[in-house]
């Protein structure tokens, strides 16, 4: 069996914040690769893998995975953090890779075999008014998918008001539009209502409330949204408020999704044990891998529960792939968020998954089966954009309040 002689960290994107962690081996040609990417915290996490958990497994057996994933867990005696998850998952996912080119098998194989042939995705559909996204909904329906996000534009969409009609005070902190509950209410019913009047309930329906409302709000939402029969509703309240999820399931069925946010057992254990929720949305990357993810799969099936790993457009073919391995081998698999990504991105990466008709699919070889051309991965880094600094924008009520996204 291989040792880990090495790990470090290749930085790409042209923004910088995909970050590739790579285990090479004391077997010559013998190295894996995982995801570590972090659109805000890329340099942190850099840190925190080449300094931080990395050098404690120098030398160690790399096919010991859950041993080593203990082991770098807790070095650092405070754990579940984002980007201690975030680190050790990049790691986690190299050493499943290598796991498979040792085996000469597929990471899934290495989980138990595939429990389906492909990986059905759901599309991100939106529009800035209801015939725009009727519009987008139709084309993705076109292309295969069988399910479809819809937004009135980004998050938030349907819920702002612009300035010019909103009630500020007279030392109002300007902005061009806000957030209102109110407004967000009478406006996604009003979406959900005119695509099924036109599109019928052949296309399986889903909306990312992204943690805007309040909680007595996303109790009212999920109510007005049961006729519409949807997919699943996701992330309707921020992590904070997750024991509102109760009060939701005693008043309707409407399905939802949560936990994009999450890094702690104690978030997603009681909403899967409780059977709070439908689906578990959190990132194989910010749980901590391939490792542990797996552990959250097999909970969701006794419960009734299926996955649904975050993906999102900041994320990086390497996870993607190391969730797709995930999927096809879980059978408490629910959908897979689709990710496009540009054509130069993509040569980076050669034996990256292939999405095709709303489906993905993999390509068979040993490990994860995809791999990183380190010089075009070079490349593509443009160095001034890495210097600047990145945070999530921010969106605020009429009184000023921020909205947690």
């Amino acid at each position: 069996m291989a040792n880990i002689k090495e790990i470090q960290c290749i930085r790409t994107r042209s923004n910088g914040t995909w970050v590739i962690v790579k285990v090479i081996t004391d077997q010559p040609g013998l190295y894996g690769i995982g995801s570590a990417s972090d659109q805000y915290h890329a340099e942190t996490v850099i840190t925190a893998v080449e300094q931080g958990v990395g050098p404690k497994l120098i030398g160690r057996n790399a096919g010991h995975i859950e041993d080593n994933w203990q082991s770098a867990f807790t070095s650092g005696y405070w754990r579940n953090g984002s980007i201690l998850n975030t680190a050790l998952a990049g790691i986690d996912m190299a050493l499943w890779d290598i796991k498979g080119k040792e085996a000469g098998l597929p990471v899934y194989q290495l989980l138990g075999g595939p429990c389906r042939a492909a990986v059905p995705c759901y599309a991100h559909a939106s529009g800035s008014d209801l015939v725009a996204l009727e519009d987008d909904v139709r084309g993705y329906m076109e292309e295969g998918y069988q399910v479809i996000r819809c937004q009135l534009g980004g998050y938030g969409g349907g819920g702002f008001i612009d300035q010019s009609n909103a009630r500020l005070s007279k030392n109002a902190w300007h902005k061009p539009h806000f957030f209102d509950d109110e407004a967000y209410l009478e406006n996604i019913p009003k979406m959900f209502d005119h695509l099924r009047s036109k599109l019928g309930f052949e296309p399986k329906l889903t909306h990312d409330v992204h943690e805007h409302l309040r909680p007595q709000s996303a109790v009212t939402l999920s109510k007005l949204l049961e006729p519409y029969r949807l997919y699943f509703l996701e992330d309707v309240l921020p992590p904070e408020q997750i024991a509102w999820f109760r009060l939701i399931r005693q008043q309707c069925t409407t399905p939802q999704a949560m936990g994009e946010l999450f890094v702690n057992p104690h978030e997603w254990m009681p909403l899967i044990t409780e059977r709070l929720i439908d689906f578990v949305r959190v990132r194989v990357s910010k749980a901590a891998g391939i490792t542990q993810c797996r552990k959250i799969a097999s909970l969701c099936e006794w419960f009734g529960i299926n996955t649904a790993w975050q993906e999102g457009g900041d994320n990086d073919p390497v996870n993607q792939v190391a969730a797709m391995h995930l999927d096809l081998a879980s059978w408490s698999f629910g959908i897979q968020e689709e990710n496009h990504f540009s054509a130069e991105e993509l040569d980076i990466f050669p034996g990256h998954a292939i999405l095709e008709g709303g489906y993905l699919y993999t390509n068979d070889q040993p490990g994860l089966g995809v791999d990183i051309n380190e010089t075009k991965a070079a490349q593509l880094l443009d160095t001034q954009q890495t210097k600047t600094p990145r945070h999530m924008s921010e969106d605020r009520r009429v009184d000023g309040t921020i909205v947690r996204p």
